[in-house]
């Protein structure tokens, strides 16, 4: 019996060896292609060792809803992006972040071991003075992680975002961990916008460096979080989601971005982006939406986004905590700043990400991403 005993421990070892060795193996290729999109013109096609090529991303392929909503394996990535601002009843804020990112090495969606997909999903809560947060990552193919669409609902182990359409509003963001738990319910109280050409958003002037995209920028948010193992409290306030895909992440020469998303007042939602260049003048993009359905695209000469001061956080980054935005031909000149500096996020993809807030022409709230410090 202790023989049998004895052998099968071995034998299970052996497995769960064989299992982290193949997830190492294909989260270290993972990080090649991510390092790889820093030195090669991305949106060209991606050839990996087997042959296989990931579809461009071109301005002739216009978005469709609620078709798009689904994944795009044909495309090399995929990611979400959900931002919340939310109040207690007692009026103290909290920012809510989730992001959910799909990456292959393979343009096909084969079942078991042999799928080519990795998923990686991050929750983030933060105060003023505090942050929670937590990553998971999972392969695909064995049920882990995953989409359907009929109804809508993609998930990473016990985190998911459901609805009972074919599209994520009116939807419900589920997330456990050992120090969080939230249940959002989130509603559109606008129109989706799909932004640039008819969902092409291009993100350099000269290199064909782009993705797909849609966005909501009118969402309303309520429900509940639990953090530590405090008592759960309701929350409600505004919210943000986008879904973005594409093959390659940055262009050659190109640094890193820098996004914000202020929500001008309950009817003007602005977006608006700078990627960072090597030796060369950053590019600016952005989109200025209203919930009467108005859409105005703006460019690089419409445009001023410049950082005005930079702290060194915890980790002794240098961040630039504070910028100024301004599209004069719309009456908008604002300083926006961080509510908490100490949100550098460590995770698989490490990157800056958190609420701001906005003086200036417009006292508004938002959120800030910077990517590639």
């Amino acid at each position: 019996m202790e023989v049998v005993v004895k052998r099968r421990l071995v034998s299970t070892l052996v497995v769960i060896t064989i299992i982290v060795l193949i997830a190492a193996a294909f989260q270290s290729r993972f990080f090649d292609l991510f390092a790889q999109s820093h030195d090669t013109a991305v949106n060209e096609d991606i050839y990996l060792p087997n042959g296989n090529v990931f579809e461009p991303v071109l301005p002739d392929n216009p978005v469709v809803l609620p078709r798009d909503f689904a994944f795009h394996y044909e495309y090399q990535h995929s990611w979400w992006h959900f931002f919340a601002n939310v109040f207690d009843k007692q009026g103290n804020q909290y920012s809510v972040q989730w992001s959910y990112f799909r990456i292959a090495n393979h343009d096909t969606n084969l079942k078991g071991w042999l799928n080519s997909q990795l998923y990686i999903a991050n929750v983030v809560i933060s105060n003023q003075q505090q942050v929670w947060r937590e990553q998971r990552i999972a392969r695909g193919g064995i049920g882990q992680a995953g989409m359907s669409q009929k109804p809508f609902k993609i998930w990473i182990d016990n985190w998911y975002w459901r609805s009972l359409g074919l599209n994520p509003f009116p939807g419900m963001l589920s997330i456990e961990t050992d120090q969080l738990k939230l249940s959002l319910h989130t509603s559109t109280s606008g129109p989706l916008v799909v932004p640039g050409e008819r969902g092409y958003v291009q993100k350099h002037d000269l290199l064909p460096v782009a993705s797909h995209a849609i966005t909501a920028p009118f969402l309303s948010v309520r429900g509940e979080l639990q953090l530590n193992d405090g008592q759960p409290f309701q929350v409600e306030g505004k919210a943000w989601m986008s879904k973005e895909w594409g093959s390659g992440l940055l262009g050659q020469g190109q640094q890193g971005w820098d996004w914000f998303v202020i929500n001008l007042d309950n009817q003007t939602t602005l977006s608006v982006s700078r990627y960072r260049q090597d030796k060369q003048i950053p590019y600016l993009f952005g989109t200025l939406a209203s919930n009467d359905g108005k859409v105005i695209e703006l460019n690089n000469e419409q445009l001023t986004i410049v950082p005005l001061n930079t702290t060194v956080i915890a980790n002794e980054k240098s961040i630039p905590t504070q910028w100024q935005i301004a599209v004069p031909e719309y009456g908008i000149n604002v300083e926006a700043t961080t509510l908490n500096d100490e949100l550098w996020l460590p995770f698989a993809l490490p990157y800056w990400q958190g609420p701001i807030e906005t003086q200036g022409s417009h006292q508004a709230q938002g959120f800030m991403q910077l990517v590639g410090y």
